[in-house]
């Protein structure tokens, strides 16, 4: 099978290359890299990711004003508002501030990396399941210390045992194994979408390269919009049964 890399593969591994030297052979096996590389392109991806996130807000960033908001600050404030008051709906009331920088993030890393496979110079991290299992285990990991710290440990481990105590040799092992297919369902969710969605887009670049573009590229957005949305749903509803585990 083709493997395709993005156009800063192979400029960033030379750059670590000449840095550092090769990479041990047993990294690369663990990384899945070649030739020496240090960091596979998925990896590559998500580090511009945050580059590209960190240009464009810090900038905008100097801009703002509270006397004198621009429309761009207005419409991202509204995002901003719109995002807390469904964390309120999904999880709860008064939890829109605190989980809205995590929900955010998640949200906005996933969408620009959906982006990426827009663009054929590039590849979306999110095409790629160790971007995307990473972030399942983050949800996975983050919800459940937020329900420890919010109910105690005990308290929060007795919701896995079920309404009865008769109950709890069935119900415990049923409640992890639940709660650990839920990182299997975030990413392989994220991983199928964004990877089969590239691919039918470079297919169908490849044979209408002058027709199909615009379309595609339309559908592309909706789409990397669509998964980015989907994931934080999910995450949020997690959130919900973490905070609320106390009424079990």
């Amino acid at each position: 099978m083709e493997h395709h890399y993005s156009i800063l593969f192979e400029p960033v591994n030379r750059l670590l290359l000449a840095v550092f030297g090769h990479a041990p052979e047993r990294y690369q096996e663990l990384m899945g890299t070649h030739d020496g590389y240090w960091l596979p392109d998925h990896v590559v991806m998500a580090m511009l990711v945050v580059v590209v996130v960190a240009l464009a807000l810090i900038p905008l960033r100097r801009k703002m004003s509270v006397e004198a908001p621009g429309k761009f600050q207005q419409i991202l404030e509204l995002t901003l508002s719109g995002l807390r008051d469904l964390i309120e709906e999904v999880v709860g009331h008064g939890f829109g501030a605190r989980f809205l920088p995590f929900v955010l993030g998640l949200a906005v890393f996933i969408f620009v990396g959906n982006i990426f496979g827009l663009f054929y110079f590039l590849q979306p991290p999110t095409g790629n399941p160790s971007t995307t299992f990473a972030l399942s285990i983050t949800a996975f990991l983050y919800y459940n210390m937020v329900g420890i710290r919010d109910n105690g440990l005990f308290k929060y481990m007795a919701h896995f045992a079920g309404p009865l105590p008769i109950l709890a040799p069935l119900m415990v092992p049923i409640e992890i194994i639940s709660h650990l297919a839920r990182i299997l369902s975030l990413a392989l969710r994220l991983f199928g979408n964004i990877f089969g969605e590239h691919t039918a887009t470079g297919i169908f670049f490849a044979m209408f390269p002058f027709v199909i573009p615009w379309p595609m590229m339309g559908l592309g957005i909706f789409g990397a919009l669509l998964q980015a949305f989907i994931f934080i749903m999910l995450t949020m509803a997690y959130l919900q049964g973490a905070v609320a585990s106390e009424e079990h």
